[in-house]
């Protein structure tokens, strides 16, 4: 057991940031954290550059990206960085000087090579680095406090400096998906000032924020490691949401309280030397000024949500199975963040169709995944394969550089290298890897637990075009490819499903989802909301107050769905194994009413 944490009970550096995977709970700990130290007098500058950030409604004040002081919080000003915004204004700069002057397929493919994630992670890094340069800030306020986007956002956002200047040192062609490269080396030095500031300990503390459970704990791990590898090793981890008591006669509560302990327990070797705090689980959703008051109190009254618990429709997962059967499609994809379920939902969508006497293989291109695991190397009837991301771009890579070199010359192969950095690799190489698997399968249903994302379909599209403007491209696009994306189009053909938990944060991540695979005139049919603590009744005061919270986001995922949700229950035996996930495609009366 560790200590509780308190911000008023430990000497805080002036910056902080805290960081994990989504919905850990980041964004409400650094709330809290700032209304806590405003009010015991210190001046608190509160910066959110999470894109789902809500915190005009939380602090009901018009935010911008300038410090706006809260009336109702003496010393306490926050800024709203919104980093597709950043983003847009970037890309702007970038293409605008080249409109009328270049081909339309190719300012299209600029375009989209500024519409990914890594371009809204550079704009808002561009606007945080000037923040926690200002001299002007630091003199006016005690504490900065950064609350940023989910782990894999920040983490690229965090090693950007360091990739930057590499990036600046070495490439001398003038253009990339960074843009050109005039308007950043007149940034370099304070990108520079900034990595300094955060590496620095008596500046700056990364607070690492993770869940007590296994996924989270290994995930901030790997943080950890990432960002002490770019010499930021200033780490404090603090476990939100750990559950003190339980209810023995309620199996839930029981339950939930072992898996946290054991968690815990197996807690990975290399965190064992961070500074390490708990917070306890609070049985309400952090939103309201009063909830992130009470945050860090050590005891919460738990019964003011019994009355406010209402029934609302809970569909089982049998639903939606029923409903692909149905229709017959062929092409499955489940699509959600990190730590929603998407490989166990995946695998019982494939086991639910498989039971129903149809050929069914499983495939896997999460890096995270861990299929075999996950079905505890039972897979029934069901075929299963796993693509491997890393291996998938080195051949990539090999395959693009092989094809062009004997068209260009040495500048050319130099830029073709360069290109071949940017993050969208991956995302392509691992999308021809499964349109093998698809083109392959002749009357199997093929389950993938990753979708493609709306930016790498329109990249792709945007390629072709490109290629057949200019009879030369750096990435050829196999024919598999060009099958597979009006296939991806055709809802007879394919279903999107996204995995979502019922909370804020995965909610609004999932939404974005959904957004950018519409941009690709890809509409996702079905949401699946996964490890529901509504859906199990519980009696335990603090699960059943989360329970209740649960309802608002459960109708927010109604909306998005046009009604095309089911719920998956947070289950007592984890779901591992063929018959266990089984279980989860089988509607009993006895777990919904």
């Amino acid at each position: 057991m560790h200590t509780l944490f308190h911000p008023n009970k430990f000497k805080l550096t002036p910056f902080l940031f805290f960081t994990g995977k989504g919905g850990v709970g980041k964004t409400s700990t650094a709330c809290a954290t700032a209304v806590s130290l405003a009010e015991e007098g210190k001046k608190v500058l509160l910066v959110s550059t999470d894109p789902a950030s809500n915190l005009q409604d939380v602090f009901d004040v018009e935010l911008t990206n300038k410090p706006t002081p809260i009336p109702s919080i003496e010393n306490l000003s926050v800024a709203n960085i919104d980093p597709e915004i950043s983003a847009k204004e970037y890309k702007d700069n970038v293409v605008g000087p080249y409109r009328d002057k270049l081909p339309e397929a190719v300012i299209n493919q600029m375009e989209e090579q500024l519409s990914g994630a890594c371009t809204v992670e550079i704009s808002a890094f561009d606007e945080f680095s000037s923040l926690l340069t200002d001299e002007g800030i630091r003199q006016t306020y005690d504490h900065v406090i950064f609350d940023t986007a989910p782990t894999g956002h920040t983490l690229r956002l965090l090693q950007l400096p360091t990739a930057w200047s590499g990036f600046l040192d070495e490439n001398t062609h003038g253009a990339s998906c960074l843009g050109p490269l005039a308007g950043l080396e007149a940034k370099k030095e304070l990108y520079n000032a900034a990595v300094q500031s955060l590496s620095d300990p008596k500046q700056t503390t990364l607070m690492l924020v993770t869940r007590p459970e296994v996924s989270p704990l290994l995930e901030v791990t790997k943080a950890s490691k990432e960002l002490g590898e770019i010499g930021i090793n200033n780490q404090t981890l603090l476990v939100n949401g750990v559950m003190k008591n339980y209810v023995k006669e309620d199996e839930t509560s029981t339950a939930f309280y072992q898996r946290q302990q054991q968690a815990l327990t197996s807690m990975p070797d290399e965190l064992k030397n961070i500074p390490t705090y708990e917070i306890q689980l609070a049985p309400f959703n952090i939103a309201g000024i009063e909830n992130m008051r009470r945050l860090f109190d050590e005891t919460f009254p738990t019964d003011q949500n019994k009355e406010s618990f209402v029934d609302i429709e809970t569909p089982h997962l049998q639903k939606l199975i029923d409903d692909i059967q149905k229709s017959k499609q062929r092409i499955i994809f489940t699509m959600g963040k990190g730590g929603v379920g998407k490989t166990t939902v995946a695998a019982a969508i494939a086991i639910g169709l498989s039971e129903k006497g149809e050929k069914v293989h499983l495939t896997t291109t999460d890096p995270a995944a861990h299929i075999d695991e996950v079905l505890n190397h039972q897979t029934g009837n069901i075929t299963v394969s796993r693509i491997d991301p890393k291996a998938e771009v080195e051949k990539y890579q090999q395959e693009v550089i092989e094809a062009s070199k004997h068209e260009l010359d040495e500048e050319g192969i130099a830029y073709l290298e360069e290109d071949l950095r940017s993050p969208c690799t991956e995302e392509i190489a691992v999308f021809r890897a499964f349109a093998n698997i698809v083109e392959k399968a002749n009357d199997e249903i093929i389950v993938i637990d990753t979708a493609p994302t709306g930016h790498t379909l329109l990249l792709l599209d945007s390629t072709q075009a490109y290629h057949k403007e200019m009879e030369r491209s750096t990435g050829e696009v196999p024919l598999s490819v060009q099958q597979l994306l009006p296939r991806l189009r055709n809802p007879k053909e394919t279903t999107v499903v996204i995995v979502t938990l019922a909370e804020a944060t995965p909610v609004h991540e999932a939404g974005r989802l959904q957004d950018d695979l519409n941009r690709a005139n890809i509409t996702p049919k079905w949401w699946v909301i996964n490890q529901s603590l509504y859906a199990t009744h519980t009696v335990d005061p603090i699960l059943h107050g989360r329970s209740v919270s649960e309802i608002d986001w459960i109708k927010e995922v109604e909306k998005h769905s046009n009604n095309n949700y089911v719920i998956i229950p947070w289950k007592i035996k984890n779901p591992v194994g063929y018959e266990a996930i089984k279980e989860l495609t089988i509607n009993t009366a006895e777990v919904y009413k």
